[in-house]
């Protein structure tokens, strides 16, 4: 089956001959009668009849033209999508870590998404990045700068670093640490000078605040996953020297298109929006 040979039994039907399809859809006369002797070999019906000079659809027509007319009307629905929705459309994958997610895009996802109703963002979230080289996400937040690759790379901005510790507790607290394959994030560049055994190790942001939150144990967040931790006065908090930079992952081909340009400049407000707060 096909959709233009399907348009021409309701041409014929409401034309009543191969020369009023013909005219009405643009095509050859002998076309038209050659693409409906296809379609009845393919269904094994006989669509029409010679009545007075006119071509008469037969009963098994008429059932097979309600699917016809049904499809007419979902491809002018199709057809309109895009002018029943403002603004771009698409629909964007976004890989990023958990917290990033949580705690950066998505509290102010609803106000974005409201705003643009032809767009549909798809959150990728994981401790790993997703193969970006792969085409496994179209965009992806990356909380170190990531190899060159095929891909636009920028810098979103910096995150601060905060090293909370109880202010009171019997004994040493649980230091809570990242593990090894991020020795070299400023985290643990913080950590290490303390020479200090980590009792807890995970590269699960959330775990860490809870630990902390606890009032027994130390450990060091990013400023969008701790703002509540700030304001306990059972805790200590040190803003750390260096901060965290965040960098941005484009899929080339995505550069220039309008819903992906939309989705960059909302991220980058996220981020703004984080820093002034």
């Amino acid at each position: 089956m096909n959709w233009d040979d399907l348009r021409i039994i309701a041409a014929v039907r409401d034309e009543g001959t191969y020369a009023g399809a013909s005219a009405r859809l643009r095509i050859d006369e002998t076309t038209v009668g050659r693409r409906l002797s296809r379609i009845e070999r393919a269904l094994g019906l006989r669509l029409f009849e010679a009545v007075d000079g006119l071509r008469r659809p037969t009963r098994s027509c008429e059932a097979v033209l309600a699917h016809v007319e049904a499809m007419a009307a979902h491809a002018a629905e199709i057809g309109r999508v895009g002018e029943s929705l403002a603004g771009p459309v698409g629909c964007l994958r976004i890989a990023s870590t958990n917290t990033v997610a949580e705690e950066v895009l998505s509290p102010r996802a609803s106000d974005f998404l409201r705003g643009n109703p032809g767009l549909t963002l798809q959150f990728l979230t994981s401790s790993e990045n997703v193969k970006f080289s792969r085409w496994e996400a179209d965009l992806a937040i990356r909380l170190r700068k990531p190899d060159k690759g095929d891909f636009a790379i920028s810098r979103l901005g910096d995150v601060k670093l905060y090293y909370f510790e109880p202010v009171a507790t019997e004994g040493e607290p649980v230091l809570c640490a990242y593990p090894d394959e991020l020795g070299d994030i400023p985290e643990m560049q913080f950590l290490r000078a303390k020479k200090t055994r980590a009792r807890c190790v995970t590269d699960n942001v959330r775990v860490i605040r809870n630990l902390i939150r606890a009032h027994q144990a130390a450990g060091v967040l990013p400023e969008y996953s701790c703002a509540d931790l700030l304001g306990d006065r059972r805790l200590r908090a040190t803003l750390l020297p260096k901060r965290r930079d965040a960098w941005l992952l484009v899929q080339n081909h995505l550069k220039r298109d309008a819903a992906t340009r939309v989705t960059i400049d909302w991220i980058r407000h996220c981020f703004r929006d984080l820093a002034q707060s």
